[in-house]
Protein backbone atom coordinates (compact mmCIF):
# COMPACT_ATOMS: atom_id res chain seq x y z
CA UNK A 1 0.00 0.00 0.00
CA UNK A 2 2.96 3.69 -0.41
CA UNK A 3 5.18 9.67 -0.76
CA UNK A 4 5.14 5.91 -0.54
CA UNK A 5 3.36 3.53 -0.64
CA UNK A 6 2.53 1.06 -0.02
CA UNK A 7 2.72 -2.65 -0.43
CA UNK A 8 0.84 -1.12 0.27
CA UNK A 9 1.35 2.58 -1.93
CA UNK A 10 0.83 4.84 -5.29
CA UNK A 11 0.30 8.14 -4.73
CA UNK A 12 -0.22 11.24 -7.13
CA UNK A 13 1.90 14.48 -5.18
CA UNK A 14 1.40 17.49 -6.43
CA UNK A 15 5.05 18.76 -8.10
CA UNK A 16 7.44 21.14 -6.90
CA UNK A 17 6.82 25.05 -8.28
CA UNK A 18 9.68 27.85 -8.70
CA UNK A 19 8.93 30.62 -6.32
CA UNK A 20 7.33 32.76 -9.17
CA UNK A 21 4.74 30.00 -10.01
CA UNK A 22 4.00 29.47 -6.43
CA UNK A 23 3.25 33.00 -6.13
CA UNK A 24 0.89 33.34 -9.07
CA UNK A 25 -1.06 30.55 -7.83
CA UNK A 26 -1.39 32.30 -4.42
CA UNK A 27 -4.72 32.68 -3.48
CA UNK A 28 -5.47 36.06 -1.50
CA UNK A 29 -3.24 38.89 -2.49
CA UNK A 30 -0.67 36.55 -4.13
CA UNK A 31 1.48 36.03 -0.83
CA UNK A 32 2.60 32.39 -0.39
CA UNK A 33 2.61 31.89 2.93
CA UNK A 34 6.07 30.64 2.77
CA UNK A 35 8.94 30.25 0.22
CA UNK A 36 10.80 27.49 1.10
CA UNK A 37 7.87 24.66 0.98
CA UNK A 38 7.66 21.70 3.60
CA UNK A 39 8.80 18.64 2.96
CA UNK A 40 6.92 16.10 2.16
CA UNK A 41 8.60 13.09 3.80
CA UNK A 42 12.29 12.41 4.93
CA UNK A 43 13.68 9.72 3.39
CA UNK A 44 17.31 9.94 3.85
CA UNK A 45 19.50 7.50 4.98
CA UNK A 46 21.82 8.22 8.76
CA UNK A 47 25.53 8.02 8.82
CA UNK A 48 25.23 4.79 11.13
CA UNK A 49 23.10 3.33 7.88
CA UNK A 50 25.52 3.84 5.38
CA UNK A 51 28.41 2.07 7.56
CA UNK A 52 26.43 -0.43 7.98
CA UNK A 53 26.05 -1.52 4.67
CA UNK A 54 29.45 -0.48 3.87
CA UNK A 55 30.54 -2.99 6.93
CA UNK A 56 28.49 -5.91 4.40
CA UNK A 57 30.33 -4.92 1.33
CA UNK A 58 33.90 -4.82 2.82
CA UNK A 59 33.31 -8.43 3.98
CA UNK A 60 31.85 -9.52 0.36
CA UNK A 61 29.16 -11.39 2.46
CA UNK A 62 26.29 -9.86 0.04
CA UNK A 63 23.85 -12.77 0.18
CA UNK A 64 21.18 -13.01 2.63
CA UNK A 65 22.93 -14.22 5.54
CA UNK A 66 23.51 -12.82 9.12
CA UNK A 67 22.32 -9.30 9.21
CA UNK A 68 18.98 -10.78 7.40
CA UNK A 69 18.71 -13.17 10.32
CA UNK A 70 19.41 -10.77 12.66
CA UNK A 71 16.90 -8.46 11.26
CA UNK A 72 13.93 -11.28 11.25
CA UNK A 73 14.78 -11.43 14.77
CA UNK A 74 14.47 -8.59 16.21
CA UNK A 75 11.53 -7.63 13.56
CA UNK A 76 9.86 -11.07 14.79
CA UNK A 77 10.25 -9.32 18.59
CA UNK A 78 8.95 -6.16 17.69
CA UNK A 79 5.67 -7.15 15.79
CA UNK A 80 4.73 -9.68 18.54
CA UNK A 81 5.29 -12.40 15.60
CA UNK A 82 6.78 -16.16 16.22
CA UNK A 83 8.49 -15.83 13.29
CA UNK A 84 9.59 -13.36 10.53
CA UNK A 85 10.98 -14.27 6.83
CA UNK A 86 12.95 -11.01 5.08
CA UNK A 87 12.02 -11.37 1.30
CA UNK A 88 12.81 -8.99 -1.72
CA UNK A 89 9.96 -6.35 -1.10
CA UNK A 90 6.60 -6.10 -0.09
CA UNK A 91 4.92 -7.78 -3.16
CA UNK A 92 6.71 -10.80 -2.83
CA UNK A 93 5.56 -10.67 0.98
CA UNK A 94 2.17 -10.50 -0.18
CA UNK A 95 2.67 -13.81 -2.90
CA UNK A 96 4.81 -15.69 -0.47
CA UNK A 97 2.03 -15.42 2.38
CA UNK A 98 -1.11 -15.74 -0.10
CA UNK A 99 0.24 -19.14 -1.92
CA UNK A 100 0.10 -21.08 0.91
CA UNK A 101 -3.25 -19.98 2.34
CA UNK A 102 -5.33 -20.27 -0.84
CA UNK A 103 -5.70 -21.46 -4.28
CA UNK A 104 -6.72 -20.80 -7.60
CA UNK A 105 -10.51 -20.72 -7.90
CA UNK A 106 -10.83 -19.69 -4.35
CA UNK A 107 -12.59 -16.14 -3.20
CA UNK A 108 -10.77 -13.67 -1.76
CA UNK A 109 -12.44 -10.89 0.13
CA UNK A 110 -10.47 -7.71 -0.34
CA UNK A 111 -10.25 -4.18 0.47
CA UNK A 112 -11.22 -1.70 -2.55
CA UNK A 113 -9.50 1.15 -0.80
CA UNK A 114 -5.74 -0.27 -0.91
CA UNK A 115 -3.10 -0.16 -2.81
CA UNK A 116 -3.38 -2.01 -6.17
CA UNK A 117 -0.64 -5.08 -4.80
CA UNK A 118 -2.69 -5.87 -1.97
CA UNK A 119 -5.51 -7.30 -4.88
CA UNK A 120 -3.08 -7.61 -7.59
CA UNK A 121 -1.39 -10.86 -6.11
CA UNK A 122 -4.65 -11.97 -5.51
CA UNK A 123 -5.65 -12.06 -8.81
CA UNK A 124 -1.67 -13.25 -10.21
CA UNK A 125 -2.78 -16.41 -7.59
CA UNK A 126 -5.76 -17.24 -9.79
CA UNK A 127 -7.94 -16.41 -7.07
CA UNK A 128 -10.91 -14.17 -7.77
CA UNK A 129 -10.89 -10.91 -5.54
CA UNK A 130 -14.30 -9.54 -4.01
CA UNK A 131 -14.30 -6.10 -3.15
CA UNK A 132 -15.30 -4.74 0.55
CA UNK A 133 -16.22 -1.16 0.82
CA UNK A 134 -14.00 1.18 3.01
CA UNK A 135 -15.71 1.88 6.28
CA UNK A 136 -16.47 6.22 6.66
CA UNK A 137 -14.40 7.17 9.58
CA UNK A 138 -11.30 5.10 9.49
CA UNK A 139 -11.70 4.24 5.64
CA UNK A 140 -10.22 0.63 6.76
CA UNK A 141 -12.25 -2.63 5.29
CA UNK A 142 -15.94 -3.11 6.63
CA UNK A 143 -16.50 -5.39 8.22
CA UNK A 144 -20.01 -5.53 7.98
CA UNK A 145 -19.90 -5.40 4.10
CA UNK A 146 -17.22 -8.26 3.99
CA UNK A 147 -19.58 -10.46 6.17
CA UNK A 148 -22.49 -10.22 3.28
CA UNK A 149 -20.41 -10.84 0.70
CA UNK A 150 -19.20 -14.46 1.82
CA UNK A 151 -20.64 -17.40 -0.85
CA UNK A 152 -19.66 -21.16 -0.29
CA UNK A 153 -16.15 -20.70 -2.50
CA UNK A 154 -15.09 -17.51 0.06
CA UNK A 155 -11.68 -19.32 1.57
CA UNK A 156 -9.47 -16.00 2.96
CA UNK A 157 -9.56 -12.45 3.81
CA UNK A 158 -7.03 -10.20 2.85
CA UNK A 159 -7.17 -6.66 4.98
CA UNK A 160 -4.72 -4.11 4.91
CA UNK A 161 -3.79 -1.95 7.87
CA UNK A 162 -4.33 1.18 6.11
CA UNK A 163 -2.00 4.78 5.96
CA UNK A 164 -0.74 3.36 9.00
CA UNK A 165 -3.80 2.42 11.53
CA UNK A 166 -5.05 -1.41 12.20
CA UNK A 167 -8.27 -2.69 10.84
CA UNK A 168 -11.05 -3.99 13.36
CA UNK A 169 -8.50 -7.31 14.05
CA UNK A 170 -11.45 -8.32 16.38
CA UNK A 171 -14.43 -8.34 13.72
CA UNK A 172 -11.52 -9.91 11.23
CA UNK A 173 -10.68 -12.91 13.27
CA UNK A 174 -14.24 -13.09 14.84
CA UNK A 175 -15.55 -13.35 11.11
CA UNK A 176 -12.86 -15.57 10.12
CA UNK A 177 -13.67 -18.30 12.86
CA UNK A 178 -17.11 -18.52 12.23
CA UNK A 179 -16.56 -19.06 8.28
CA UNK A 180 -13.39 -20.95 8.20
CA UNK A 181 -11.43 -18.47 6.25
CA UNK A 182 -7.64 -17.45 6.31
CA UNK A 183 -6.62 -14.12 7.40
CA UNK A 184 -3.72 -12.17 6.04
CA UNK A 185 -2.97 -8.81 6.80
CA UNK A 186 -1.04 -6.63 4.73
CA UNK A 187 0.63 -3.98 7.25
CA UNK A 188 2.83 -2.65 4.57
CA UNK A 189 2.56 0.67 5.90
CA UNK A 190 2.23 -0.31 9.73
CA UNK A 191 4.99 -1.41 11.15
CA UNK A 192 4.91 -1.11 15.07
CA UNK A 193 1.55 -0.23 14.73
CA UNK A 194 -0.58 -1.78 17.74
CA UNK A 195 -3.75 -3.53 18.46
CA UNK A 196 -4.97 -4.22 22.18
CA UNK A 197 -1.25 -3.55 23.14
CA UNK A 198 0.29 -6.18 21.02
CA UNK A 199 2.17 -6.11 18.09
CA UNK A 200 -0.21 -6.68 14.78
CA UNK A 201 2.18 -9.58 13.48
CA UNK A 202 0.50 -11.49 16.94
CA UNK A 203 -2.58 -11.95 14.95
CA UNK A 204 -4.07 -13.69 11.58
CA UNK A 205 -2.66 -16.23 9.63
CA UNK A 206 0.53 -13.81 7.90
CA UNK A 207 1.31 -10.46 8.01
CA UNK A 208 3.43 -8.95 5.64
CA UNK A 209 5.21 -5.42 5.45
CA UNK A 210 7.05 -3.48 2.52
CA UNK A 211 10.25 -1.43 3.29
CA UNK A 212 10.31 0.81 0.63
CA UNK A 213 12.25 3.46 -0.11
CA UNK A 214 9.26 5.90 1.97
CA UNK A 215 8.00 3.80 4.12
CA UNK A 216 8.29 4.40 7.64
CA UNK A 217 10.56 1.64 8.29
CA UNK A 218 12.70 1.84 5.19
CA UNK A 219 15.32 -0.12 3.63
CA UNK A 220 15.22 1.14 -0.58
CA UNK A 221 13.57 -2.33 -1.29
CA UNK A 222 13.06 -5.27 1.18
CA UNK A 223 10.29 -7.18 2.54
CA UNK A 224 8.56 -9.48 5.55
CA UNK A 225 6.78 -11.69 6.39
CA UNK A 226 5.59 -12.95 9.72
CA UNK A 227 3.35 -15.34 11.05
CA UNK A 228 3.12 -17.63 14.79
CA UNK A 229 2.51 -21.38 13.09
CA UNK A 230 5.96 -23.44 12.11
CA UNK A 231 4.45 -25.38 9.24
CA UNK A 232 3.48 -21.76 7.56
CA UNK A 233 6.82 -20.36 8.59
CA UNK A 234 8.42 -23.52 6.89
CA UNK A 235 6.10 -23.52 3.98
CA UNK A 236 6.98 -19.47 3.11
CA UNK A 237 11.03 -20.25 3.59
CA UNK A 238 11.22 -22.89 0.92
CA UNK A 239 8.88 -20.71 -1.40
CA UNK A 240 11.23 -18.21 -1.30
CA UNK A 241 14.21 -19.61 -2.13
CA UNK A 242 13.44 -22.24 -4.83
CA UNK A 243 11.93 -24.93 -2.23
CA UNK A 244 15.28 -25.83 -1.14
CA UNK A 245 15.85 -27.93 1.78
CA UNK A 246 19.93 -28.47 0.98
CA UNK A 247 22.37 -27.22 -1.49
CA UNK A 248 21.01 -28.30 -5.13
CA UNK A 249 17.93 -30.13 -3.28
CA UNK A 250 14.62 -28.84 -3.83
CA UNK A 251 11.36 -30.22 -2.21
CA UNK A 252 9.07 -27.97 -4.66
CA UNK A 253 9.22 -25.11 -7.19
CA UNK A 254 10.06 -21.48 -5.46
CA UNK A 255 11.40 -18.25 -6.63
CA UNK A 256 14.00 -16.34 -5.77
CA UNK A 257 12.38 -13.81 -3.56
CA UNK A 258 15.47 -13.41 -0.96
CA UNK A 259 17.06 -10.48 0.56
CA UNK A 260 20.54 -9.59 0.24
CA UNK A 261 22.76 -8.41 3.44
CA UNK A 262 23.34 -5.01 2.53
CA UNK A 263 19.48 -4.53 2.70
CA UNK A 264 19.53 -6.26 6.28
CA UNK A 265 22.22 -4.39 7.31
CA UNK A 266 20.33 -0.87 6.43
CA UNK A 267 17.76 -2.56 8.51
CA UNK A 268 19.27 -3.47 11.72
CA UNK A 269 20.21 0.18 11.60
CA UNK A 270 17.11 1.77 11.24
CA UNK A 271 15.36 -0.63 13.29
CA UNK A 272 17.50 1.08 16.32
CA UNK A 273 15.73 4.58 16.03
CA UNK A 274 11.98 2.93 14.59
CA UNK A 275 10.18 3.50 17.92
CA UNK A 276 11.67 6.88 18.60
CA UNK A 277 11.01 8.05 14.85
CA UNK A 278 7.35 6.51 15.38
CA UNK A 279 6.95 8.80 18.40
CA UNK A 280 7.31 11.33 15.91
CA UNK A 281 5.22 10.82 13.63
CA UNK A 282 2.55 10.23 16.26
CA UNK A 283 3.27 13.67 17.88
CA UNK A 284 3.21 15.00 14.67
CA UNK A 285 -0.48 13.45 14.00
CA UNK A 286 -2.13 15.61 17.04
CA UNK A 287 -0.36 18.37 16.41
CA UNK A 288 -2.32 18.02 12.77
CA UNK A 289 -5.37 16.74 14.31
CA UNK A 290 -5.68 20.15 16.13
CA UNK A 291 -5.34 22.17 13.49
CA UNK A 292 -7.48 20.26 10.96
CA UNK A 293 -10.35 20.17 14.50
CA UNK A 294 -10.57 24.04 13.94
CA UNK A 295 -11.56 24.24 9.94
CA UNK A 296 -15.04 23.12 9.31
CA UNK A 297 -14.80 20.66 5.88
CA UNK A 298 -11.73 18.81 7.04
CA UNK A 299 -11.81 16.28 9.14
CA UNK A 300 -8.33 14.27 10.66
CA UNK A 301 -8.04 10.42 10.22
CA UNK A 302 -10.24 8.57 13.10
CA UNK A 303 -8.24 5.30 14.41
CA UNK A 304 -9.45 2.02 14.90
CA UNK A 305 -10.76 1.67 18.43
CA UNK A 306 -7.85 -0.63 20.69
CA UNK A 307 -5.36 0.82 18.15
CA UNK A 308 -2.68 2.34 17.93
CA UNK A 309 -1.48 4.16 14.94
CA UNK A 310 1.75 4.84 13.14
CA UNK A 311 0.70 7.45 10.41
CA UNK A 312 2.39 6.27 7.68
CA UNK A 313 0.72 8.77 5.93
CA UNK A 314 -1.76 11.57 7.61
CA UNK A 315 -4.66 11.44 5.49
CA UNK A 316 -7.37 14.77 5.56
CA UNK A 317 -10.71 14.17 4.29
CA UNK A 318 -12.59 17.21 2.64
CA UNK A 319 -16.15 17.97 2.54
CA UNK A 320 -16.70 19.24 -0.90
CA UNK A 321 -20.26 20.51 -0.34
CA UNK A 322 -18.45 22.84 2.35
CA UNK A 323 -16.02 24.20 -0.61
CA UNK A 324 -16.24 26.46 -3.64
CA UNK A 325 -13.38 23.81 -5.16
CA UNK A 326 -12.95 20.16 -5.53
CA UNK A 327 -10.17 17.90 -3.84
CA UNK A 328 -7.51 18.95 -6.34
CA UNK A 329 -7.65 22.54 -6.53
CA UNK A 330 -7.59 22.37 -2.74
CA UNK A 331 -4.82 20.84 -2.78
CA UNK A 332 -2.97 22.99 -5.70
CA UNK A 333 -4.00 25.83 -3.95
CA UNK A 334 -2.05 24.62 -0.47
CA UNK A 335 0.98 24.13 -2.92
CA UNK A 336 1.04 27.33 -4.03
CA UNK A 337 0.96 28.81 -0.21
CA UNK A 338 4.57 25.75 0.24
CA UNK A 339 2.42 22.90 1.81
CA UNK A 340 2.90 19.82 -0.84
CA UNK A 341 0.63 17.32 -0.12
CA UNK A 342 -0.55 13.31 -2.09
CA UNK A 343 -3.77 11.64 -3.06
CA UNK A 344 -3.64 7.75 -1.57
CA UNK A 345 -5.52 6.86 -3.64
CA UNK A 346 -6.73 8.86 -6.89
CA UNK A 347 -9.27 5.86 -7.68
CA UNK A 348 -10.44 2.87 -5.54
CA UNK A 349 -9.60 -0.62 -6.99
CA UNK A 350 -12.86 -1.44 -8.70
CA UNK A 351 -12.03 1.54 -11.09
CA UNK A 352 -8.57 0.09 -11.75
CA UNK A 353 -8.34 -1.05 -15.34
CA UNK A 354 -6.72 -4.17 -14.59
CA UNK A 355 -9.66 -5.38 -12.87
CA UNK A 356 -12.03 -4.36 -15.18
CA UNK A 357 -12.93 -8.65 -15.10
CA UNK A 358 -14.39 -8.69 -11.85
CA UNK A 359 -16.88 -5.30 -12.05
CA UNK A 360 -19.20 -3.29 -13.92
CA UNK A 361 -21.84 -6.63 -14.34
CA UNK A 362 -18.92 -9.38 -14.40
CA UNK A 363 -19.15 -11.25 -11.32
CA UNK A 364 -22.10 -9.50 -9.94
CA UNK A 365 -19.42 -7.00 -8.12
CA UNK A 366 -20.13 -2.88 -8.84
CA UNK A 367 -18.28 -0.14 -7.17
CA UNK A 368 -18.55 -0.14 -3.24
CA UNK A 369 -20.04 3.49 -2.81
CA UNK A 370 -17.53 4.59 0.54
CA UNK A 371 -14.67 3.31 -1.01
CA UNK A 372 -15.08 4.87 -4.85
CA UNK A 373 -16.31 8.20 -3.21
CA UNK A 374 -13.64 8.72 -1.08
CA UNK A 375 -10.58 8.98 -4.35
CA UNK A 376 -12.20 12.75 -4.89
CA UNK A 377 -12.35 13.96 -1.14
CA UNK A 378 -9.07 12.14 0.40
CA UNK A 379 -5.65 13.94 0.08
CA UNK A 380 -2.22 14.00 2.62
CA UNK A 381 -0.03 16.57 4.81
CA UNK A 382 3.72 16.18 4.94
CA UNK A 383 4.39 13.07 7.98
CA UNK A 384 7.93 12.52 8.94
CA UNK A 385 9.93 11.92 11.71
CA UNK A 386 11.96 15.42 10.78
CA UNK A 387 8.83 18.14 10.93
CA UNK A 388 9.44 21.14 12.97
CA UNK A 389 7.48 23.99 14.83
CA UNK A 390 7.84 25.77 11.64
CA UNK A 391 6.40 23.12 9.50
CA UNK A 392 3.61 22.98 11.51
CA UNK A 393 3.09 26.72 11.58
CA UNK A 394 3.12 26.84 7.53
CA UNK A 395 0.71 23.90 7.20
CA UNK A 396 -2.14 25.34 9.92
CA UNK A 397 -1.84 29.51 8.33
CA UNK A 398 -1.55 27.39 4.78
CA UNK A 399 -4.65 25.04 5.43
CA UNK A 400 -7.07 28.24 6.95
CA UNK A 401 -5.91 30.48 4.26
CA UNK A 402 -6.91 28.25 1.81
CA UNK A 403 -10.33 26.88 3.05
CA UNK A 404 -11.30 30.76 4.20
CA UNK A 405 -10.57 31.27 0.40
CA UNK A 406 -12.66 28.59 -0.90
CA UNK A 407 -15.18 28.20 2.12
CA UNK A 408 -18.35 27.94 0.29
Amino acid sequence: MTASATATGSSTQTGSKSSSERSALAIQGGTPVTTTPVPFMSPGLAAADIDAAMGVLKSGMLRAAKKCEELEQRFAKISSAKHAMTCANGTCALQLAYEPLFNPGDDVLVPAWSYIATVSMVVARGARPVFVDALEDTMQIDVADAARKITPKTRAIAATHLYGCPVDIDGVQSLAAKHGLKVIYDAAQSHLATYKGRGIGAYGDAVTYSFYATKNFATGEGGMVTCNDDALARQIKLLRSHGETDKYLHEQVGYNYRMNDITGAIGCSRLDRLEAETAQRQSAAKRFDAIIGQIPGLTAPKTTPNSTAVYHLYVVKMDPKQFRCTRDEFCKALQAEGVPTAVHYPRSLTRQPAFARFVDGHGGQGHPPIADALSSKVFALPMHHNLTEDHFRIVGEALNKVAAAYRA
